[in-house]
């Protein structure tokens, strides 16, 4: 996006140009190729820099659910006769940072989730506020550090630099979700190709990140030896014949595919098409249950009212979106991204929600309660505690103190 691209009326914005290519070098969201990555990187910022006519040098890379883990800390200060100011908010967020103890992490995310004061909670903004005493909960997302160095690797040697590295569930909830959902609690799942993951909202803020690693490369897979197929046509049955649900003709039509392994000109693998929904219907209804075991087990309160907002490539696939409301007894709707109105048919679906949100998020928030530079400059572990306690960096606490 170009600087003028920005819609601060409406808080939309005007892409200036959009490059993909086919991933390489990543598997299960882990790069096992670096020479691999680091190419399919270069080219798809090239093709975007191209169609803008533009030239960058810095980037923000979203990183799939599978590589973070997200923390929940809290952290209660006391307050004097005069109005909230922000060094107390920066003393809330230093002593809540002070707890963090997570060897060889490295935090992406520093979100509060709430402020209270004295005994009202949810306050958004405490500052002007009087009280006794200033609480707040944030949430920490982390990331290992041997993950986080992989990252800026693969990055510099496509010659760019990683200006920041953002969670891809935050990031397609960004795009796909409306104000009134964050508000009265939702869960938006990214359907990716090789991690499912779920960014839960609350009150209007994020509270829980959660991942599976299972996606839509393990559906076209489970096609390619169900029908002893090619995965380039067990890509293509799925995209253009696959289905979650049962229809009313399945039995009667038939799908053909090209034959592993066989010369060209070898007879195609015709069968019906309802022993393909019998592939793909298991695998997906297998992924919604595991999820929703794992959101359970995180022990996170979910409104029962809330809704579930499907996005990501493989929410495409024809009846998933009935497959999760019956797995999940919850109402669901298939996202895309908003406040993107000029985006072309090519990168307007469910497949550009995170990208479309790193943009989104970067102008229109949620911030970070310590800024961007200062969290890529910071690593969590006991080794970094002035004290031996295990907390943030020193400088970011030292910039607590010393800004604002």
């Amino acid at each position: 996006m170009r600087p003028e691209g920005a819609r601060h009326a409406d808080q939309s914005i005007r892409v200036a140009g959009v490059g993909y290519v086919q991933s390489r070098g990543i598997r299960a969201g882990s790069i096992i190729d670096m020479e691999a990555a680091s190419q399919a990187i270069a080219q798809a910022v090239e093709r975007a820099e191209a169609m803008a006519n533009v030239s960058i040098q810095g980037v923000r890379v979203t990183i799939p659910g599978a590589q973070t883990a997200s923390h929940k800390v809290s952290a209660q200060v006391s307050l004097g006769l005069k109005p909230i100011a922000d060094l107390d908010l920066n003393r809330a967020i230093a002593s809540a940072l002070a707890q963090v103890r997570f060897p060889n992490r490295r935090a992406i995310h520093l979100l509060p989730v709430s402020w209270s004061v004295d005994d009202q909670a949810g306050v958004s903004d405490p500052r002007g506020l009087n009280g006794r005493s200033l609480g707040l909960e944030l949430l920490v997302v982390t990331i290992d550090e041997s993950v986080f160095n992989n990252i800026q690797q693969c990055v510099s040697q496509a010659h760019l630099e990683v200006q920041a590295i953002v969670s891809a569930p935050l990031a397609a909830a960004v795009a796909a979700l409306e104000e009134d959902e964050k508000d009265l609690g939702c869960i938006c799942i990214d359907m990716g190709a090789s991690s499912t993951t779920a960014a839960i909202f609350a009150n209007g803020t994020l509270v829980h990140v959660d991942c599976l690693n299972v996606g839509g490369q393990h559906v076209t897979a489970d096609i390619a030896r169900g029908l002893s197929t090619t995965l380039a046509g067990a890509e293509r049955l799925k995209t253009l014949h696959g289905s979650a649900i049962a229809s009313s003709n399945e039995d009667r039509e038939t799908v053909e595919a090209p034959p592993r392994g066989d010369e060209r000109g070898g007879a195609p693998i015709i069968v019906p098409r309802s022993i393909l929904k019998g592939i793909i219907a298991p695998r997906v209804e297998e992924t919604f249950e595991l999820l929703r075991e794992k959101i359970k087990a995180s022990g996170i309160q979910i409104e029962p009212g809330a809704g579930i907002v499907l996005t990501g490539g493989a929410s495409q696939l024809a009846g998933v979106r009935e497959l999760a409301i019956r797995v999940f007894d919850r109402p669901v709707r298939l996202g895309r991204p908003m406040r993107v109105p000029h985006l072309g048919d090519a990168a307007a679906g469910p497949s550009f929600a995170a990208t479309a949100g790193v943009i989104l998020r970067t102008l229109y928030g949620p911030r970070d309660v310590v800024p961007v530079k200062k969290i890529m400059a910071a690593k969590i572990g006991p080794k970094d505690a002035p004290n031996g306690g295990g907390n943030i960096l020193g400088r970011v606490v030292d910039w607590l103190k010393s800004n604002l």
